[in-house]
This record gives C-alpha cells, structure tokens and sequence, in this order.
C-alpha cells in the first residue's frame, strides 16, 4: 500500500508539472501535444528528453554542495542531453560539431547540465544493455573530459580556441562533420521548394500553410524588424541577400517544440543564383522550464521577450553562432530566427553501441559541454556573467574533484531508475486522461 501511495504521488506531481508548463500550449494546440506526448511515451529516454521541467522541479529541490555563489549562477544549456549535439556551419565558415537547441538556456547551476546530460547517457547505456560498471565509467569519463577542458581554458587567454571540427574530431563525431560536408544546399531546397517563373516558393506538405494576406504582412513586418537584431559584424553586404521570397505557416515540430507557433521564411541568398536561397526559421520562443523553479532576480526585466532571451543565450554560450541568429515580436510575443540549415547532421546514436565507441564519443562532448560554459560569441551583448566561469568551477570544485565525479555518477545512475519508473507512470497517466489530454 505505501508503494502504491508513493507512486501516485509521484504521478500528480509528473502531471502538476507538466501541466503547469504546457497548459497553455496544449490548449493552443491539442493534436501537436497528443503528438508530443505519444513520442514521449514511446520510451524512458524519449520522455526524459520532453520533461526538462519535471528534471528542474527535482534538482532545485536538492542540495547541491558542488556550487557556490558563482557558479550558481553561470549561463547553462537547460537541456542537455546525448541527443542534444550536432553539427552547424559556424559564422567563421566552419562546419563544427557542438551542443545545439539552446530553447531551455537560463542562468543556473554549472552542475545541472553535467547532471541531465549524464542521467541521459545512463538511460542510453541501459537502452543498449550495458552492465551497470560500464555506464558508471563512461559517465566518469564524461565528467572528467569537462575538468581537463576546464583546465585548458584556466591556461588559455582565447576561449574560443578549442572547437570540435574536421580537424580535430574523432570516431562518429568526424563521421557526422563528413556528412554534413557533402550536403548540399540546393538538396534542401528541393525537398521544400519549386520553381514558379524563375523563383523558388515553398512546396504545400501536411506541416505548411499558406497565409492570409494579413497574416503574411503581419509576418514580413516582423521579419524587418528581425533585421536589425543581427550584429553588424555578422551583417551581409548585399542587401539583396535578405530579399524575402515566400512565407509560410509551419508545425510539426519535434518533441520540444509542440504548440509553438512558426513560420519559414525563403529569402534571397548568397547571390542570385537559384541554389543559394536560405531557409530561416522565424519560430514562438517558449518560457524555459528552469525559470519556473529558481529565483533570478538578476534575470528579471532583462529580456524585453524569450525571443531575445533564447538568442541572447545562445550567444552567450556558443563561441561562433550562426550569422543569421536573431530575434523579433508577432502579436507581441517573442520569436527566433535562425537558418534552417542544410549542414546539421545529428548524431546517430543507433550506431553507437560498443562502450570503447561511446568513450571516445564522450570525451568530446565532455569538452564541448566545458566550452560552452566559458566560451561565448563575440556578439554576445549579455554582461550577467562578468567572472571567467573556469576559474570560479576550479576554484569550487578544488580539492573535491574526484568527489564531484563520484556525485554525479551516482545521481546519474539513481535518476535513470527514477526515469524509467516515471515514464510507467506517465504512459498510465496519458492513456487515462489524466494528463491534460486524452489519448484519441
């Protein structure tokens, strides 16, 4: 009986807290999120990946004694999980390997990124079979590729010095930045375009939508003022090359991105040539699931909207961001723009099943998870953080390293069982109704 008890605890509270942050957008968009939801029920990692909040309402909860008054409160992913990392052309013209969706980023615990992402490759380890002292090194390995990139950065002056590219990445990270290389733009294009007397125009497909002529000056109006959020020195001389082509109404999206409005942009490109229109991504900037857990006052009324707030961050955690990142307002709320890019390849962790694969694979993403704590863009406008991040977590974490990692493998493993019992929860939980929306 009390297991029984503690188990229906544990489901009003996974359903108070996904209620409390979707409830808006599940009104908005009742079939996105029966959608959302059913891939979330699919398995542990798929729910852990669409439930940041329920990951924030457990850690603010808990002690954490790995933090002090800086380090509480350094720029964070929010997010950060295996699937969470891929490649992008980077504003230098680099195809780089790096963290990605920076839609959760807020202020917080350095610990708390290390902490999801190592939760997230012990459910990986278990979803592949792997005996339990297996995932305890890996997640160990993990930890310490972050500290030896943490100390590159204490002996270096220029933190963007280190990035994972063609040159100096290893094992399936190399694979991907190889893919992307023989991407092409224009094969992009003709998934999503045709041509109509010369121009290229977005194709119909079930996730687009033509718009009202209201609604698309509504949206053009939007674009422009988009224009002036992107830096000069990312700016392109032709001013041709943000000429916009066609506008469309977009959904569809992945498991994070459910009930938030968007559209896609065609714009005029490189030149005028057919094969170098840019796709962009003018999308509904959400709350961040850590905002609702933790006090901020240093973020309060920095952020006009979570547009700015989302493009902001990246900036502040990416060294080189992507030159068409910037944000503006619809109907008063908050929107991203950024590229639809042709050359972000995810990894393909289906592949990646072997333990001295997945080592060498997160040794890297322990350095990339280092950078972006102390690298950002020199774009990057947010003063919040004015201390270097890799001497306030050295100086914290001095003397108790091996106890750091030691916590962190250990509330790794514990929180994959927590992951695995909630995601029972939640699939009884949806299939009755009981989770803010029905099931059919």
């Amino acid at each position: 009986m009390a297991s029984t008890s503690k188990q229906e605890r544990r489901t009003r509270q996974i359903v108070d807290v996904l209620g409390d942050a979707f409830a808006p957008l599940m009104k908005a968009d009742p079939p996105a999120f029966r959608a959302k939801y059913r891939k979330m029920a699919k398995d542990p990692h798929a729910f852990f990946r669409g439930t940041a909040c329920l990951f924030d309402a457990d850690v603010t909860a808990a002690d954490d004694p790995f933090v002090d008054d800086q380090c509480s409160r350094i720029w964070i992913h929010g997010d950060l999980h295996v699937e969470n990392f891929g490649t992008y052309l980077s504003s230098d013209g680099r195809l780089v390997f790096d963290v990605n969706d920076f839609d959760e980023a807020y202020v917080g615990h350095y610990t708390w990124d290390l902490m999801r992402f190592s939760a997230s490759l012990a459910l990986t380890g278990w979803q592949k079979a792997l005996p339990e002292a297996d995932v305890r090194r890996l997640v160990r390995r993990y930890v310490r590729a972050y500290l030896q990139q943490i100390n590159h950065y204490l002996t270096t002056e220029d933190d963007s010095d280190f990035a994972l590219d063609l040159e100096t990445a290893t094992g399936p990270v190399l694979e991907a930045l190889r893919d992307a290389r023989l991407i092409r733009r224009a094969d992009l294009l003709d998934t999503m375009t045709y041509l109509d007397d010369g121009v290229r125009r977005f194709q119909a497909d079930p996730t687009t939508r033509r718009l009202s002529r209201t609604e698309r000056s509504k949206v053009a109006k939007a674009f422009d003022a988009y224009l002036g959020t992107i830096p000069d020195s990312k700016r392109f001389d032709r001013d041709l090359f943000y000429d916009v082509r066609d506008i469309v109404g977009k959904s569809g999206f992945g498991i994070g991105s459910a009930g938030l409005p968007a559209y896609n942009v065609l714009v005029e490109g490189y030149s005028q040539a057919l094969d170098n229109d840019v796709v962009l991504s003018m999308k509904q900037a959400n709350v961040p699931a850590l905002s609702r857990f933790v006090e901020m006052q240093a973020m309060e009324g920095l952020f006009e909207h979570e547009g700015r707030r989302t493009v902001e961050s990246q900036r502040a955690l990416q060294a080189y961001t992507d030159p068409l990142l910037g944000y503006t307002t619809v109907d008063g709320r908050g929107y991203v723009v950024s590229e639809i890019s042709p050359y972000e390849v995810d990894l393909d962790w289906g592949g990646i099943n072997e333990p001295d694969e997945i080592a060498e694979v997160v040794d890297q993403l322990g350095r990339a998870t280092a950078k972006i704590h102390c690298a950002s863009d020199e774009d990057s406008a947010q003063d919040l953080v004015d201390f270097q991040v890799e001497e306030a977590i050295a100086s914290c974490l001095e003397g108790r390293r091996n106890a750091f990692a030691d916590h962190v493998v250990e509330f790794a493993l514990g929180y994959a069982v927590q992951v695995r019992q909630d995601h029972a929860l939640f699939v009884e939980a949806f299939r009755e109704a009981r989770i803010g929306i029905s099931a059919t």
